[in-house]
């Protein structure tokens, strides 16, 4: 079993390759792999796909890095390999963004990557917040209503199919917290610093057997 962390140049990938694999080893789930290389994302069985920065920008990076995109697309929709999306890389799962200047996303989810509303409150929403879970999924076993995640994010994913959200926080308003569908889940926060849900919710992800 090979899960492949994605190295597109989006963000320092330390913090998440160590609690994945400090997962790995807990749940005898395999090896655990930083990649930028198109033949690591076609022979993996697990994809994640982290990302900080803006949506534009990841999106490029990710087209423009030696195979990846192409890789990627082959594994998730062609091979059905478990993939988890995790800050900008859950965002690059809708149809489009629109920080900056509309970028097309990968529309495995339906839904627009816009700017958070929360009048009165800092923007971004930075720091610990609550989730609200309003869907059952395998990856969210252990995980309840209450439960603290953290999160660091400017930009939120609009939802036009709510039965792809399994969970939001509120920040002024709803703010999407975790989506899924078919072997694609993505989350908002970041579960690698989310301490022991975060990595209740990467055991999950790791156990779970679409």
């Amino acid at each position: 079993m090979l899960t492949v962390l994605i190295d597109y140049e989006s963000g320092n990938l330390h913090s998440a390759h160590k609690a994945f694999e400090r997962m790995a080893r807990e749940e005898n789930a395999g090896d655990v792999l930083v990649s930028d290389k198109a033949e690591d994302v076609a022979r993996a069985d697990r994809i994640v796909l982290p990302g900080d920065g803006a949506f534009p920008a990841c999106m490029h990076a990710l087209k423009g890095t030696g195979g990846l995109y192409d890789a990627l697309i082959e594994a998730v929709e062609n091979r059905a390999r478990p993939f988890l999306g995790i800050c900008v890389g859950m965002q690059l799962m809708a149809r489009m963004g629109h920080e900056y200047q509309d970028t097309e996303g990968l529309a495995w989810i339906d839904g627009a990557v816009k700017r958070i509303e929360a009048p009165g409150l800092k923007i971004p929403h930075m720091g610990w917040n609550d989730l609200v879970l309003t869907g059952e999924h395998p990856v969210l076993d252990g995980i309840t209503s209450g439960d603290h995640a953290y999160f660091v994010h400017s930009y939120q994913m609009d939802m036009s199919d709510p039965t792809q959200r399994l969970a939001h926080v509120d920040y002024g308003s709803e703010v999407t917290a975790i989506v899924a569908d078919g072997t694609k889940v993505g989350m908002q926060f970041h579960p690698e610093k989310s301490q022991s849900v975060g990595l209740q919710l990467i055991a999950n992800f790791l156990k779970w057997r679409p």
